[in-house]
């Protein structure tokens, strides 16, 4: 089966658009040119709009098995195409957890069945995400995962982290960290500084992320792991981070875009969609993380997208769980606020959202050109929308993005050459 992409737009090295057509065969692009004279079984117009390579998200929660009612791997995955996504990976707080072999290759049955893009899952560092005993990592790495992570969960001793990326350097697999010292958390829900106290929360110091990246960028030295940091959110991280590539160590780190585009004044009033983990920070953590995108500290960007139902956020920030809903609002919120405010420029954002991620986790995707995967996206830079939650794909409506006006749509979305996602009205 031969599709044939027309008038369209790519964007070029310098930045510059040009007109292209694509031709895919099966799951492949097979020819990208100005103008593409052979023949195709179904001819697509693009509308003149930009061809972008698929979107890949090294940070996602889909939530099955175990907590269905929040998220599905075919809802979730729904909502990564409509966002652009065309490879996401999963994170391994499920119910039961992939930390053996037989459950991961129940999770990848599941995801060949009902996935709309690719999915790569996550096996989990210690068993049940309890802390306690590590997983067989040298047997999972073999068993068709991405990566190795407990995120939601950071690891509390260095022994431990230290056998965890000693095991997975030997296995030349990556150790992915979301980070917190629990010993310092003291049981909070928002940053700690202006907002926890005018709305007396708990506050989550800064440094319980901190101190656990200065740890774990000493371990990864010494076991020559590649170390990912997920979502970085204060700017002595960022410091961090930019130490330790200076010093040549193996560290890569992720930036989500409530972190880039909010700080903790976004937070007016005891409203969950505001709670995440890590929190919304100060002014100064905002900025530093645009600079340290900037700069190279950190390598990409990645939604955290995770879902949860009305029902759970409406217990307040003391009740309520963290994290917000990602996928189908990451590109426009990006794009709107960073590129058409001049922050950055559109080459550079999709670098972050598309080779950067691919290239740091060895990934042959987030490119457009020809032999590649025939993962893309066709968005609408000029077409205007507002965010509205009630219209998630996602199961989860959790996001302090409703009502906000954003530019720059998604509105087909092709993944390993089947067209999985396209705009009502477009086409």
């Amino acid at each position: 089966m031969k599709y044939l992409f027309k008038n369209a737009k790519r964007l070029m090295e310098d930045g510059r658009t040009e007109r292209c057509e694509l031709l895919v065969e099966n799951d492949v692009i097979r020819t990208i040119a100005s103008v593409v004279t052979e023949g195709a079984d179904r001819v697509i117009d693009c509308d003149n709009q930009l061809i972008l390579p698929g979107f890949v998200d090294v940070h996602v929660h889909l939530r099955e098995p175990g907590g269905e009612h929040k998220e599905t791997i075919a809802a979730g995955t729904k909502a990564a195409a409509r966002g652009g996504f065309t490879t996401i990976c999963a994170m391994p707080n499920t119910n039961p957890v992939p930390d053996k072999e037989e459950t991961v290759d129940w999770l990848l049955e599941k995801i060949k069945q009902n996935a709309s893009v690719r999915v790569l899952p996550y096996a989990s560092i210690t068993k049940g995400l309890k802390g306690e005993e590590l997983t067989d990592i040298g047997k999972l790495s073999q068993a068709g995962i991405f990566a190795f992570t407990d995120d939601g969960v950071g690891i509390q001793t260095a022994d431990q982290m230290l056998q965890a990326m000693s095991a997975a350097a030997a296995s030349k697999m990556p150790v992915v960290a979301h980070c917190e010292d629990n010993s310092i958390v003291y049981g909070g829900v928002v940053h700690d500084g202006k907002v926890s106290n005018r709305l007396n929360l708990p506050g989550i110091p800064s440094l319980s992320e901190s101190v656990q990246i200065a740890r774990d960028v000493l371990l990864a030295e010494a076991t020559g792991c590649h170390y990912h940091v997920c979502h970085v959110s204060t700017k002595e991280s960022v410091r961090v981070i930019r130490d330790a590539k200076k010093a040549g160590i193996h560290v890569t780190a992720e930036v989500t875009p409530h972190h880039l585009l909010m700080n903790e004044q976004a937070i007016t009033a005891d409203d969950a969609n505001f709670k995440m983990n890590p929190p919304l920070r100060g002014v100064d953590d905002q900025e530093a993380l645009l600079e340290g995108l900037l700069d190279g500290t950190i390598d990409c960007i990645a939604t955290d997208h995770a879902p949860h139902t009305q029902d759970d956020k409406a217990g307040g920030f003391l009740n309520a769980p963290f994290g917000i809903s990602g996928l189908e609002t990451a590109f426009p919120l990006l794009y709107t606020y960073l590129v058409r405010t001049e922050k950055v420029d559109l080459k550079q954002l999709i670098d972050w959202l598309t080779i950067r991620p691919a290239r740091i986790f060895d990934l042959p995707y987030g490119v457009l050109e020809e032999g590649a995967a025939a993962d893309f996206t066709v968005v609408n830079l000029e077409k205007e929308s507002k965010i509205n939650r009630n219209t998630f794909l996602s199961k989860g409506k959790n996001t302090p993005f409703h009502d906000w006006k954003v530019k720059g749509i998604p509105v087909m979305t092709v993944a390993e050459g089947k067209i999985v996602y396209k705009e009502d009205t477009y086409d």
